[in-house]
């Protein structure tokens, strides 16, 4: 009905199939959508190894970094409503941002470091870009700004412990940036940085902008950051390798539990990699982009934007 070849989408099936007995991955749901309608969606091997669960097509993973997505979505919502302008300074909206620093040297001995003034503001279109400076902590390549991270801590995605947004942004801002903004690409925690933006001008905690504006809107009933308890036993296990086999990944130590969003203190909302989504919900906000920003008769943003 939407132009795709029925014998063409089963070669899936023998792809999907051949990942898991080769040992690819535990397993995995795939999903095609086409001119807004649900072609393909089946679910293969397991959720969890130990266990031998078989995965589900609406189980629920981590989904890391494709927050980021969202979180520029939920950004450039309020920037059509006019709350701020792109060029404008975060430091206008968190004032610790004000007069940023450049590294310059650093000590191994004593972790103690130098800097120079920037040239620059970071604005919000440097956060919506990495291109603010800004670093990213144990995912950066820079181990002296590992280290100025750690020492700081700083969450640098999501954490069992109870710590607010607010707070670690605050932390953050006081730290010294790789360049000056608008100067390079890197790809950084600027994202985290617009999630407390987005609490700022809305007065909501960044879950509760996402749940009312776009997840229950959209129709997203599986994304959270921290799952209720009436779906934990649909969470999917994160496995790593190990001689041969996959094992359940704890995570680490230093920076954070693999089990974090079915445990902990759950109050830290990252913009940059906190949430939990199906592949089926995640394929709706993506259809929502697909259609020029609308979904089913409600628009949240313009074709322009």
């Amino acid at each position: 009905s939407v132009g795709m070849s029925s014998q063409r989408l089963a070669r899936i099936d023998a792809m999907a199939k051949s990942a898991i007995e080769d040992g690819d991955v535990p397993g995995l749901v795939a999903i095609v959508a086409r001119k807004g309608k649900i072609v393909y969606h089946k679910a293969y091997g397991v959720a969890d190894v130990a266990s031998g669960r078989a995965l589900k097509k609406d189980d629920i993973f981590r989904i890391a970094s494709q927050t980021k997505a969202i979180t520029a979505t939920a950004v450039m919502m309020l920037w059509e409503e006019a709350h701020f302008r792109l060029d404008d300074p975060i430091s206008k909206y968190i004032p610790e941002f004000k007069n940023p620093q450049i590294l310059d040297s650093y000590s191994i001995a004593d972790g103690t470091y130098k800097t120079i003034p920037a040239k620059r503001e970071i604005t919000i279109r440097h956060l919506l870009t990495h291109s603010s400076g800004i670093g990213y902590g144990f995912a950066d390549g820079d181990d002296r700004m590992k280290l100025i991270f750690k020492k700081a801590g700083i969450i640098d995605g999501w954490t069992t412990e109870p710590v607010v947004l607010a707070d670690n942004i605050k932390k953050l801002a006081s730290l010294p940036l790789h360049f000056h903004p608008g100067d390079q690409y890197k790809y950084s925690e600027g994202l985290d940085v617009l999630g407390y933006l987005i609490e700022i001008i809305s007065g909501m905690t960044f879950a509760e902008f996402l749940e009312t504006r776009l997840f229950r809107p959209l129709g997203m009933k599986d994304t959270y950051f921290y799952l209720p308890e009436s779906k934990t036993d649909r969470m999917v296990t994160v496995h790593q390798p190990k001689d041969g086999k996959w094992v359940k990944y704890t995570g680490i130590p230093e920076y954070y539990d693999a089990d974090y969003p079915i445990k902990g203190a759950k109050t830290h909302f990252g913009g940059g990699g906190g949430l939990s989504s199906t592949a089926k919900d995640y394929a709706t906000f993506l259809q929502m982009y697909i259609n020029g920003g609308e979904l089913k008769g409600t628009r949240f943003l313009s074709r322009k934007t």
